[in-house]
């Protein structure tokens, strides 16, 4: 074998595994499926309003919030953007900026889901837990979930929302606050 030969295979060799890499890095970081998990606390007062998945519910407090507290919003919103990778809502919307002051929670829902569209992927499913004493929220429950469906873009079957007490533990259960987890699953479109 001539140098000039062992030269090219080299070379050749080396541009492929240089392929190969960039494809490994491309899947990696780019997979399939993401996972992300959003969880929201916020106090309750009176003299708020107490908007959840983007309805004004009847009840005698509200979220003491920067924004309009919708507790369950921001919870998806943290799991989309966790899903991506990308910073959290107080990141992208920092509670002491002006701009934000009363905004409706969808506007953060609606830039979290550019983003997972530009990133080239779809909400899979949605399973998100309401934590609240008070009020009653199975009477709401069909209309939160035709909002939410809508906000992220995905039939409404693909949103499962649950609403438990805390069993009068903790401010939680005393009515002083509600609470938000949730899942979502993303896939590449």
């Amino acid at each position: 074998r001539d140098s000039s030969s062992s030269s090219l295979c080299r070379s050749s060799s080396s541009s492929t595994s240089s392929l190969v890499v960039e494809e490994f890095r491309n899947d990696v970081l780019s997979p399939p499926m993401r996972i992300g998990h959003g969880f929201d606390l916020h106090r309750l007062e009176e003299g708020y309003d107490l908007i959840i998945g983007g309805l004004n519910i009847p009840h005698t407090r509200g979220c003491v919030a920067h924004s309009d507290g919708d507790v369950l919003l921001h919870c998806i919103t943290d799991a989309v953007l966790g899903a991506l990778c990308l910073e959290d809502i107080g990141q992208l919307f920092p509670d002491n900026d002006p701009k934000w002051k009363g905004a409706a929670s969808d506007i953060f829902m609606i830039e979290a889901m550019r983003l997972c569209d530009e990133m080239g992927y779809r909400v899979s499913n949605l399973d998100a837990t309401i934590i609240a004493q008070r009020p009653k929220l199975s009477p709401h429950k069909e209309m939160i979930r035709d909002n939410v469906s809508k906000l992220l873009r995905c039939d409404r079957r693909l949103v499962n929302l649950k609403a438990k007490t805390h069993e009068k533990v903790d401010s939680l259960g005393e009515n002083r606050s509600i609470g938000c987890h949730c899942v979502v699953l993303l896939v590449k479109k």
